[in-house]
């Protein structure tokens, strides 16, 4: 399954936003993952319009994310930058050209629907299967635990 270069990108943030007790700028965050900032907003501007995030105004503003991180899921992530809709539809080709199928005789979906249907149902059950909290424990056991205490100390600092 394709997915756009956004849910990368969205996923990073929200993953850093476990990070922080306060809310991280949204420059901050661009800085972080040398990306422009203003690419780096259509993802966020995505995550608040699922609820995934919310945008703090004022001085101290920014981002946080709205829920434990234990109950956001990277299907979440997805379905909040690329949409909700699925990434294969069936458009009947069966029913095209010289040995077109009657579409009464259409009953049933054709064997390549059934199985791109099956493994995209596979792919979003996988996607279910994982949160932002085991995407910050693995960032932690693959790169010790000091990289978000790192990462927490650096957003917080005057730099950037």
């Amino acid at each position: 399954m394709k997915m756009s270069g956004g849910v990368e990108w969205a996923l990073h943030c929200c993953v850093v936003l476990t990070a922080s007790d306060t809310p991280v700028p949204a420059a901050k965050l661009a800085e972080l993952h040398d990306v422009s900032s203003s690419y780096l907003a259509k993802q966020l501007q995505s995550l608040a319009r699922a609820g995934l995030i919310h945008s703090v105004q004022g001085k101290s503003g920014g981002y946080v994310l709205t829920r434990a991180p234990e109950s956001v899921t990277l299907l979440d992530v997805v379905r909040a930058v690329d949409g909700p809709g699925p990434s294969f539809v069936c458009t009947e080709i069966r029913q095209r050209g010289p040995f077109a199928t009657p579409a009464d005789a259409c009953t049933t979906p054709c064997p390549v629907a059934r199985a791109m249907w099956a493994a995209e149902d596979a792919w979003r059950q996988a996607l279910a299967a994982v949160t932002i909290a085991d995407l910050a424990r693995d960032v932690d056991s693959n790169s010790g635990p000091e990289a978000l205490a790192g990462i927490q100390t650096w957003l917080t600092s005057g730099a950037g």
